[in-house]
Parts: structure tokens; sequence; C-alpha cells
């Protein structure tokens, strides 16, 4: 039968690499600097709450009010701090916080505003924005590493954008395990292995020289960084089963919990950036019941990661960021739920460079309104870019020529600088 060059790829070398190497895609070179002096964090950790959660159930608690909620409020480690009762093991943890209760931003849908908090820039038809992990990604320096520079885990994050896939997530689907493909079939043996890399290698040499393709070499990387990977000894990373029992059992039995666990192991081993998905704070309906769950699960995970990182002296040079798409309405609708509400929302800094026990920002006693301290997400871009050593004008050109940089003319907000 003739064999022609997709069905190579579905028979050959492609059913155990074109999986794992897909997830890095094809793209630029990466853009290195030499990171300024005062940047503190090497690698970035952002947990992200899909779905919007409510800041007056987590962070900004409004005890006594009519748009209080059933929550109740607690002390924390840092004085003057008070954050949901859910949230203990995070209270604890608070004199490493940076609260930052004025962000508001204008886009109430989930899939417009999703965009804008993991890229800094409202949706475009004319312009693919680059996720701030694409921009973490590209800004790498030194040796290039067995894994990827920018891992999602539980969900699929943002793409590269204009910087190209290869600043894109390598997704996970199943935190705390290792990724998938990355074994060969038990019928493919070293020697058969090496047949199908050097057959598709010809085919791809022939495609070369018959449509000049200059995505070719950029397959060809694909391809050794996939064969890099599947037998790196960093692979191990992903895999939470050698950790003790109680370490695993401080995060909690929970896909968010070994993903958060994961991502310290990933950081350690040299990942840069690490995204965390704990999905689920869409919460029109039955908001308490449901957001008390939801810090069950968040809550011992987050504080534990804070704890291990700082325990391992990896918290100076991690930078960790837990915010969603927006917050939740302040009123309280008739299914005792909350709603889309982008006018006023939380989100949390900590770690490398981040000043911690402080609080940035006010809403008024309904949780409805910023009255100081408001920030949009490209100043929390800003910050975080700064932290990490990356100057926030920073561009790159789009295919149509225009200069695209890594926040939306954000500032970087000092006052949670260290």
């Amino acid at each position: 039968m003739p064999l022609d060059r997709r069905h190579f790829l579905t028979l050959g070398a492609g059913a155990v690499g074109v999986a794992c190497a897909a997830r890095w895609g094809l793209g630029a070179e990466a853009l290195a600097q030499t990171a300024p002096a005062g940047a503190s964090a090497k690698a970035c950790i952002l947990l992200w709450m899909n779905g919007g959660p409510s800041h007056i159930d987590t962070w900004d608690p409004k005890p006594g009010k009519p748009t209080g909620g059933k929550h109740k409020a607690i002390q924390t480690s840092a004085p003057g701090m008070r954050i949901s009762e859910h949230l203990p093991g995070l209270a604890a943890q608070a004199h490493r916080l940076a609260l930052l209760r004025g962000v508001s931003t204008k886009e109430g849908n989930h899939q417009r505003a999703q965009h804008l908090v993991h890229t800094g820039y409202a949706p475009s038809p004319t312009v693919d924005h680059p996720s701030f992990g694409a921009w973490v990604s590209a800004s790498s320096t030194g040796p290039e590493r067995d894994l990827p520079a920018f891992v999602s885990l539980g969900g699929p994050s943002a793409g590269g954008g204009l910087l190209g896939l290869s600043h894109g997530p390598f997704v996970v689907a199943e935190p705390g395990s290792l990724p998938r493909n990355v074994t060969a079939p038990g019928n493919v043996d070293d020697p058969r292995l090496a047949a199908r890399r050097e057959a598709l290698s010809m085919l791809e040499d022939d495609f070369a020289r018959r449509t000049a393709d200059p995505k070719v070499a950029a397959r060809r990387d694909l391809y050794d960084k996939a064969r890099r990977l599947m037998g790196s000894p960093d692979l191990a990373a992903f895999d939470v089963s050698s950790e003790p029992e109680a370490v695993r059992a401080a995060y909690g039995d929970s896909a968010f919990g070994r993903g958060c666990l994961t991502a310290r192991r990933l950081v350690e081993a040299g990942v840069r950036f690490v995204e965390v998905v704990l999905d689920g704070w869409d919460t029109h309906k039955d908001g308490f019941t449901r957001t008390a769950r939801l810090m069950g699960t968040l809550d011992p995970a987050m504080a534990t990661l804070l704890r291990e990182l700082a325990e391992r002296q990896l918290l100076d040079s991690t930078l960790v960021a837990w915010m969603g798409e927006f917050g939740r309405t302040p009123r309280i609708n008739g299914d005792e739920g909350r709603d889309h509400y982008p006018q006023a929302w939380s989100a949390v800094l900590a770690g490398g460079g981040v000043r911690g026990g402080v609080v940035h920002g006010a809403t008024d006693d309904d949780g409805a309104r910023v009255v100081s301290g408001q920030v949009g997400v490209a100043d929390i871009h800003a910050t975080m870019a700064h932290a990490l050593g990356i100057d926030p004008a920073r561009s790159a050109t789009s295919p149509g020529g225009r200069p695209i940089a890594v926040t939306d003319n954000g500032s970087v907000i000092r006052a949670v600088l260290a």
C-alpha cells in the first residue's frame, strides 16, 4: 500500500512522540534576555481559579453586611488581615501573602475574561496574544532543559500566541502522574523505534526539498524535544507517587492538591512557569456550599505549597499567583449564588520579590466598588514580570507588523514588592 507522509506519522514514530511534541508546537526562537538587577523570581506558579471566584467569600469578607453571605471572617498571621473562615491554612500563611483587593476589569464573559487575565489583553480578531506563561517561556535563559518551560496541570491554559506554539503550555490532564505517551508501545523496541525515526527523517528531507517549508526544521526540533523528554530522568518530576504519604496528604487528596505538589517538583526541576487549575468557581447557584467545598480543596494545597517552598528555600525565587477571570456580585441572587462581576475582585501574590502580610486596595462596605488602590490585569502582569526579571514594556511583532508588549501599558505595583 502506498505510504504517504500523513499515514506514516499515524503509524510510525508519531504514535509515540507526536502527542508529546505537539504540546510544544511550532514557533519562534526564545527571546532570551538578562534579568535586570533586583529581579527575585526565577519561576512562577499560577493557581488558576476557573469560573471566577467571589472576592467576598474568600479574601475580602464583609461580615455583618447584607452582601456578606454565610461565611465568617477569621484573623490571620498578618495583623489586620481577615479572610474567610474556610481558609485556615492560608490564614496561618498570610504573613507571606500580598492581597490585591482592588482589582477591576471590564470583561464579564468567561472566555473573554479568561483571555484577558491570561494574556493581559482583551481578545482581538487581528492579534493572537501570548499568554503570560508564554512570555516567561520565551524569556528563559541558560542551557535548554529536557522539561518544557511552561506546563499546565489540570487545564489547557492559554497558548503561545504570536510568540509561537513552542512557547505554549505542555498540558498534563491528570496532575501527579506521568504525562501520556511518554513510553513506546510494547511491540516497539529501541531498534524498531530508531528505524521509524530514520524513515521519518527521510520523509522530512524529501518534503523539505520539495516545499522549502521552514516548519520542517521546527518540527524536527519538536521530535528531538519529545525524544529527550521520554528518556529524561527529569520526567519523574511529574510523578508524585515517590513523595512521602504525609506530604501527599498535606496537599489534599484532590487533583488540585496533586497539581500543587507537582508544581513544586517541577519548579525544583527547573520549569519556569507552571499553571495549576481548580475548576468550579462559576457559582451562580448554591454558592456558599460550593465555595466552602472549593476552599476546602484550595486551602491545604496552597498553604502547603507555600510552606514547602519556604522550607526548601525556594519561595524567595518562586512567584506564586492566585486569580480567576473575574469576581462575583456582592448581591446574592435567588439561588443563593453570585453572578459575574468584573468591577471589583481580588488576586493574591506571594513569594519571589513580594512583600508578605500586605493588603493593597480596598472595596466599599458592600464589596461592590473599588475605593482605593485600584489595579488592572496589566498592572498585575507588570508586577509579575518585574519580579521575574522581564521588562513589562518588552514587545514582539505580530504578523501584521504590530508591536505587542508583555503588558498593555501596565504599571508595576511597587507597594507589594519587597
